[in-house]
C-alpha cells in the first residue's frame, strides 16, 4: 500500500530552519537502503512572519541546479526528486499559481502552514510552531476556529493549485495539547478526502508525527478513511536534518495493515 523505499518529503537548509546540504540528505537516504529522496523545499508567497522559513527565488535557482547535478552524479545509485511543498495563502492565489508554473517540478505537495488572522494585521499564525507566544495567541483566538479555517483553507488549495500530495493533514496546532476534532471537522476532512480523490493525487503519511505525538499525520481513523477511499498514499519522513531521512519507515506497514 505504500512504498517505504522512497522518502518523498525532505527538507534542506535552504528553507532558513533545517540543516545539512542537499548532497547530505542524498548520502543519508543510500546509507538507509533507501532507492529514491524526494526534496520537497517550501515555498510561501506574501506571508508575514517574524522569520524566513521557506527559500527566496535565489535559493530556488541554486535548488534546482544543485538538484539537477545531485541527479547526474548518482544518477546509477539512486533516484532524485526535486519537489517544492506549497503553503496555502488565501491573499496570493494568483501569485503561487505563477510560481509553481515557473518551473519543473516532480511533485507539488500541498500544506497551509501560516494563517491571516484578524487579530494581528503584522504577523500571520504559524500553526506549526512550539512558539510559547503563537501557541498563546492560537489560544485566545480559538482553535477550534483556526481548525474550521485550516481545513476549509486545504479544500480551497486543493481545489486551486495543482498539488499531486496533500502533506501533513492533521498538523495544525500540532503543539497544542487535548485538542480533539470536531464532527465539523471531520465532515471537511471527509470532503477533502474526497475531493484529493477526485484529482488524482495522493496523501503523505508523515512520519515526523510519531516523534511528536506518538502518531504519525494523519491520525488512525483519518487514515482509515484514506485507505477506505483508494485514495495512494506516499511516505515521507518531513526531515530537517540528515539523520531523519526514512525515520519511522519501518514501522508503515503494520500501520497500514490496521488501516486497511
Amino acid at each position: 500500500m505504500i512504498d517505504i523505499s522512497s522518502d518523498g518529503h525532505v527538507h534542506t537548509c535552504l528553507c532558513h530552519h533545517a540543516v545539512g546540504d542537499m548532497e547530505d540528505y542524498v548520502r543519508a537516504a543510500m546509507e538507509r537502503g533507501l532507492r529514491e529522496v524526494v526534496f520537497l523545499e517550501h515555498l510561501e508567497e506574501g506571508i508575514r512572519y517574524r522569520q524566513l522559513n521557506w527559500l527566496t527565488e535565489t535559493d530556488f535557482n541554486y535548488y534546482q541546479a544543485e538538484g539537477r547535478r545531485l541527479q547526474v552524479k548518482y544518477a546509477n545509485r539512486i533516484g532524485i526528486k526535486l519537489g517544492v511543498e506549497v503553503g496555502y495563502n488565501p491573499r496570493a492565489v494568483t501569485k503561487i499559481q505563477e510560481r509553481l508554473a515557473a518551473w519543473q517540478w516532480d511533485r507539488i505537495g500541498i500544506s497551509y502552514h501560516y494563517m491571516p488572522l484578524g487579530d494581528d494585521p503584522d504577523e500571520d499564525l504559524n500553526m506549526l510552531t512550539r512558539a510559547d507566544d503563537v501557541i498563546e495567541r492560537a489560544r485566545r483566538y480559538g482553535t477550534r476556529a483556526i481548525l474550521d479555517k485550516y481545513f476549509s483553507g486545504l479544500l480551497e488549495a486543493v481545489r486551486l493549485l495543482p498539488g499531486t500530495v496533500l502533506c501533513h493533514l492533521d498538523a495544525a496546532l500540532r503543539h497544542v495539547d487535548t485538542l480533539p476534532l470536531t464532527e465539523t471537522h471531520l465532515a471537511a476532512i471527509e470532503t477533502l478526502l474526497r475531493l484529493v480523490k477526485d484529482k488524482g493525487m495522493a496523501l503523505e503519511v508523515n512520519t515526523s508525527g510519531l516523534a511528536i505525538r506518538g502518531e504519525a499525520f494523519p491520525r488512525m481513523a483519518l487514515l482509515k478513511k484514506a485507505v477506505a477511499l483508494g485514495i495512494p498514499l506516499v511516505a515521507g519522513s518531513d526531515a530537517h536534518s540528515p539523520e531523519q531521512v526514512g525515520r519511522f519507515f519501518t514501522d508503515l506497514p503494520d500501520m497500514l495493515r490496521q488501516a486497511s
